[in-house]
């Protein structure tokens, strides 16, 4: 292979992703009217099994799925679980751009907590990281300014559930495979999708014109991740992570033009920072690799 097309390759990739990514949250507001985020998980998580059982077995590959490390799968998907619907709750009350740029920190978060929760070194680099992500949060939510409502908040909290998820994939990749990973995952999310959503004896049946918008947040959320995974397979995370950034004008001039949300010098530039903590972040520890 020509180790010059790889990053034209990634990039083909990450456009994949981009548009997934922004599809999902599109979906995820369109279908809210009807569902609430427990029941849209459930119904994500469902089409999701349907998925992974049927590509493991075209492959001759589910004899990978593993039940040694149940619990760190189940507190994988307990955070991930919570991020996720934080994330479906935050997307219909906040715009699109502010949502996104919050998510970014994710990485941040990963950093910070590494060193307490895997025992990893803090360096220089993280504590700049992090000190140039906290001034872009702030930046994006803009306290004072605005009022920091349950919309920030569930952001906010949504890229911290979504750090601790990161962290416990990281350990679990060690020894357990992609389909292992993504077995787990959505068969234990469509279990606390209906015990969540089924707790008051309700469960809401999506409409006819809601399935498609069901069906782009269960496709969705697996074809991102899958060309995530790809473009990180094909070139380095600091040419992968400036391309995952267009997600941001790109669901925010869909959120101009489909819902007339403002486009907002105080989001982009916290997003840009917040863009340039992670990518330093990359850097320093890719040099260390």
């Amino acid at each position: 292979m020509d180790d010059r097309s790889q990053p034209l390759k990634a990039a083909l990739w990450m456009t994949g992703a981009v548009v997934s990514f922004s599809s999902m949250a599109v979906a995820g507001r369109e279908v809210s009217v009807e569902l609430d985020t427990f029941e849209l998980m459930m119904y994500r998580s469902l089409i999701g099994v349907v998925i992974v059982v049927a590509v493991g077995a075209y492959l001759g590959t589910l004899n990978q799925v593993r039940t040694d490390r149940l619990p760190l799968h189940l507190v994988r998907n307990i955070f991930h679980f919570a991020g996720q619907n934080l994330w479906f709750y935050a997307v219909t009350l906040i715009p699109f751009a502010q949502l996104f740029a919050l998510e970014f920190t994710t990485p941040l978060w990963v950093a910070i907590l590494a060193p307490l929760v895997l025992a990893e070194r803090m360096t220089r680099m993280r504590v700049l990281a992090a000190g140039l992500g906290f001034v872009g949060i702030l930046l994006v939510a803009r306290p004072g300014a605005v009022e920091i409502g349950p919309g920030i908040i569930a952001a906010a909290l949504a890229a911290i559930g979504f750090a601790a998820s990161v962290m416990a994939t990281k350990g679990l990749s060690r020894s357990q495979t992609t389909l292992c990973i993504l077995f787990w995952l959505t068969v234990m999310q469509t279990i606390f999708g209906i015990v969540c959503s089924g707790y008051d004896g309700d469960i809401a049946w999506p409409s006819v014109s809601a399935v498609p918008w069901v069906a782009i947040v269960g496709f969705g959320g697996l074809v991102a991740h899958y060309c995530l995974t790809r473009a990180l397979q094909l070139a380095p995370a600091t040419v992968v992570a400036p391309l995952d950034f267009a997600r941001l004008p790109l669901i925010a001039v869909v959120g101009m033009v489909f819902y007339g949300e403002a486009l907002e010098f105080a989001v982009f530039a916290g997003a840009l920072l917040i863009f340039l903590a992670n990518y330093l972040n990359i850097r320093a520890e890719q040099r260390r690799i």
